[in-house]
């Protein structure tokens, strides 16, 4: 019986069956749609929980990016007026070396006319007494201890202000080669971005609902989260309210012996109504509560977009505490606490290379400028993760 077979086809097969030429493209454009929806890459196109992945990354370098740039701009701010005034100061001197050059030109003059530094016989024929003779004697060595200041003086004054000059010039070229360093890593984050944007532009109806839905998910968790943060502070605030009614005299000591909520740095500044910290946070929370919907935008710092760091800047600013301008210097801008600890104003510092920072409102969220696209907006600080905060810092 097998001899009397006829040899098999050599179309393709699907699940054993034999299949016509003609269909072959119809089954493959099948089988690659069930790999799109069953998110398994058939080539090097990324999965869908890839390019979230790589989104986010992005965002973070961006966001670490952009704090160093505004660092760079800051720095070759400061050091640009140091610049202008190191070159004021050589105007300045440049004109007192002129001075004393042509002081030292009518010295010369003198002493070309006189035939010497010092009058002899023939400067005498030209005084009309002794007297004479005597002032115009002492007027000329007093001339010569003149002009040997002048020369001294030029001398230092000019080896002084070149040197001031050559100092300026290379700090300032050196932080300009670095601004622009930190411009082109910035434009390679930006075509990163692009990159990301347009695979999810990519994505099918089918993936951006799984992705709305990532999100929403994590969204939940960070809710979760944050309703736990608030309800482990409402019970240390309940606590310190009763030891506080239980031995009313250590209410003048301290506060810091009862529990571990925020009573150990109320001295340093707490949100409790009355007290000059509280005020502030207040301030600096209804100044940023103000700006929610504004753009995030590299660098700006207000009025109308900022990124963020720019805004807790501005948000503080309007409670008349001046904060540095990035997140590297903010976080050692007052006191770190524990994150059980956060009191509203507080500023919250996420990631290992502290590129990011939200102001704390209490309940466990806080208003920040997110990343590239987004807007200013309130969210649970848990909204990348609780591994993700930093830490918890109170404005000094």
């Amino acid at each position: 019986m097998a001899s009397h077979r006829k040899s098999r086809p050599t179309g393709p097969r699907v699940a054993g069956i034999r299949t016509p030429a003609l269909a072959t493209a119809a089954l493959t454009s099948v089988a690659l749609l069930s790999q799109t929806a069953n998110a398994t890459p058939s080539d090097d196109r990324p999965t869908l929980e890839e390019v979230e992945k790589k989104v986010d990354d992005l965002y973070r370098q961006a966001g670490s990016a952009t704090e160093k740039y505004n660092a760079a701009k800051e720095k070759t701010s400061k050091q640009r007026k140091k610049v202008d005034t190191l070159l004021d100061d050589v105007a300045q001197r440049t004109q007192k070396l002129n001075d004393a050059r042509e002081e030292l030109g009518s010295f010369a003059s003198a002493q070309y006319r006189t035939g010497a530094s010092v009058p002899e016989t023939a400067t005498l024929l030209l005084a009309d007494s002794p007297q004479d003779y005597f002032d115009q004697n002492q007027l000329m060595n007093r001339l010569t201890g003149r002009q040997k200041t002048a020369v001294d003086d030029y001398v230092t004054q000019q080896s002084e202000t070149m040197k001031k000059r050559r100092e300026a010039t290379e700090s300032l070229r050196t932080l300009t080669d670095s601004q622009t360093d930190l411009k082109t890593a910035k434009s390679t984050v930006q075509k990163k971005l692009a990159t990301a944007r347009e695979l999810l532009s990519e994505l099918t109806a089918e993936e951006k609902a799984r992705l709305a839905a990532i999100e929403k998910k994590k969204q939940q968790e960070a809710a979760r989260k944050a309703a736990e943060l608030a309800k482990q502070q409402a019970a240390q605030e309940e606590a310190e309210r009763k030891r506080r009614e239980e031995a009313p005299e250590q209410e003048s000591g301290s506060g810091s012996s009862g529990g571990s909520g925020g009573t150990g740095s109320s001295e340093s500044g707490s949100s409790t109504p009355g007290t000059s910290n509280g005020t502030k946070a207040e301030k600096a929370i209804a100044f940023a509560r103000a700006q929610i919907g504004k753009p995030y935008v590299w660098g700006a710092t207000g009025p109308g977009s900022y990124d963020c760091s720019g805004l807790t800047q501005a948000a503080w600013k309007a409670a008349d505490v001046t904060l540095p301008r990035v997140t590297y210097d903010q976080v050692n801008a007052g006191t770190t606490v524990s994150v059980s600890q956060a009191q509203p104003g507080d500023l919250v510092f996420f990631y290992d290379d502290i590129s990011h920072v939200g102001l704390y409102i209490g309940d466990g969220m806080m208003i920040h400028a997110p990343k590239p696209g987004a807007y200013v907006r309130e969210e649970s600080i848990f909204y990348d993760g609780e591994s993700s905060i930093h830490s918890v810092v109170r404005p000094a």
